[in-house]
């Protein structure tokens, strides 16, 4: 990525007020076309919104960008989709047992809706608060069920089975950390008290410890900064046997969706580590520990991705895709979604530019200079996404952000030009994660209450 050490936050004002306007039309689009009796919707074919079942792991994205756009603009309309909608809509995601999503689903959702409560900016009654309380912490418990103990700690399992961690999952935590701060525990067999808290620190040390390479040789393809989408252990005696795939090209290259959710959730993780005590956790690991490893794994991800992406910050769907190996000298020019030969994947992007700014946010007291230039960066890849080719400004296409690919292995994604990698389409976890981007950086253009997920707990 070439950087614009000029770029500044100020620059984002018009954009993000285009951004609000194009998002409230593509939100209002969907509720009024999409039905879902057939199941949630997932990506566009043709510009306009389908389901594709594997999980459903979108549905919150849906309802929680209404109710980022009511926090965005004030528009009631936003407020009653979202709210309404998790009210009829988002129940079966609190005891879904089967899999590892509830981070997404559910504090997009009811956690959105307890944090506009928390944070003055909706009224909520009683009944309307304790409801969405319990609703969080019943989801925190049943994520934390799929739990596979290892010779060193442990991890919440994918919806592959016991031997599976997803580098996705370090997002999806916030589910446990959020009940936790809310007070609950798990009670397992005879009574046994299980501490949310302590089980989400020893994932996201498994994501960290596992999931991340920092050039120690731990393979011939072990570079500093990179992910693999999958790490399989034996549950016999849980031990690590190799990196897989599922979604990216192999185990040794990046998919670079994974490592969006990496940096995103390590910036998410080490900016509330103050508001919980440490006497929770203690048990695992001491916060100064804690804090050294997710330091060095988000800074290691963070320069991972801005060497091994296309000079405007917006990367192809995985770092060793064969087809990368025909375009020359693509890491100094820019994207180009309309190529021959491999998709970007502008999903990966706006989940990676939130993980940015945050890390960068969160280095400003003690590394200053590594602070200045993650910020940059992010507000530089939101500039960049929230403009054309990527901006959706077609009235008639449902996308909020285009060319964002879901799974390339499989060939699940529409290609309008046989002879062109995928490309024109949008997805609801990249226009999600857009607009929290949003959100994000419109508080701090306006000096507001800074946004994050644990708003919901604290304030």
């Amino acid at each position: 990525m070439k950087l614009d050490s000029n770029i500044s936050i100020n620059q984002l004002e018009q954009p993000l007020k285009r951004f609000w306007e194009l998002s409230g039309e593509k939100i209002l689009q969907i509720e009024k076309s999409f039905d879902p009796k057939n199941g949630a919707p997932v990506f566009t074919e043709k510009g306009k919104y389908v389901t594709r079942g594997w999980t459903e792991w979108t549905q919150g994205f849906q309802y929680g960008s209404a109710i980022l756009q009511f926090d965005a603009t004030g528009d009631q309309q936003f407020l009653k989709i979202g709210r309404e909608n998790t009210l009829s809509k988002m129940a079966p995601h609190l005891t879904h047992t089967g899999v590892h999503d509830h981070g997404f689903n559910n504090v997009s959702t009811y956690g959105n809706l307890l944090r506009l409560i928390k944070e003055g900016k909706i009224e909520g009654t009683d009944w309307e608060k304790n409801f969405y309380d319990l609703a969080l912490k019943v989801s925190g418990a049943v994520q934390a069920m799929r739990w596979t103990t290892t010779r060193d700690g442990g991890f919440i399992y994918s919806f592959n089975g016991p031997h599976s961690l997803f580098v996705d999952t370090i997002r999806s935590c916030r589910s446990l950390v959020v009940s936790h701060g809310l007070g609950h525990v798990l009670q397992g067999e005879n009574d046994k008290r299980i501490s949310l808290i302590q089980r989400a620190i020893q994932h996201v040390l498994s994501t960290v410890r596992y999931s991340i390479f920092y050039g120690k040789g731990r393979d011939t393809y072990d570079v500093s900064g990179r992910t693999a989408h999958e790490i399989i252990f034996n549950t016999n005696d849980g031990n690590y046997r190799c990196p897989n795939s599922q979604q990216g090209y192999t185990g040794f290259s990046t998919w670079t969706r994974g490592l969006a959710w990496a940096i995103c959730g390590l910036g998410e993780t080490l900016e509330i580590l103050d508001k919980i005590d440490e006497n929770d956790y203690s048990a695992v690991i001491s916060k100064e520990d804690l804090v050294a490893e997710l330091t060095k794994a988000a800074i290691a991800t963070t320069e991972f991705y801005l060497s091994n992406t296309p000079t405007d910050g917006i990367p192809y769907w995985d770092t060793g895709a064969p087809g990368l190996t025909k375009m020359g000298d693509y890491l100094n020019e820019k994207s180009d979604p309309f190529n021959a030969y491999e998709p970007i994947d502008s999903s990966a992007a706006c989940i990676t530019a939130q993980g940015l700014i945050r890390i960068g946010n969160w280095l400003k007291d003690s590394d200053p200079v590594p602070s200045e230039k993650y910020i940059k960066a992010g507000i530089q890849v939101a500039e960049n996404l929230f403009s054309e080719p990527y901006l959706s400004t077609d009235p008639a296409h449902q996308g909020l952000i285009l060319h964002s690919i879901y799974h390339q292995p499989n060939g699940w994604d529409y290609r309008p030009d046989p002879n062109k990698a995928p490309y024109g389409e949008s997805c609801m976890w990249g226009d999600y994660h857009a607009r929290e981007l949003a959100l994000l950086l419109q508080r701090m253009q306006k000096d507001e209450a800074y946004y994050s997920f644990f708003n919901c707990v604290s304030r």
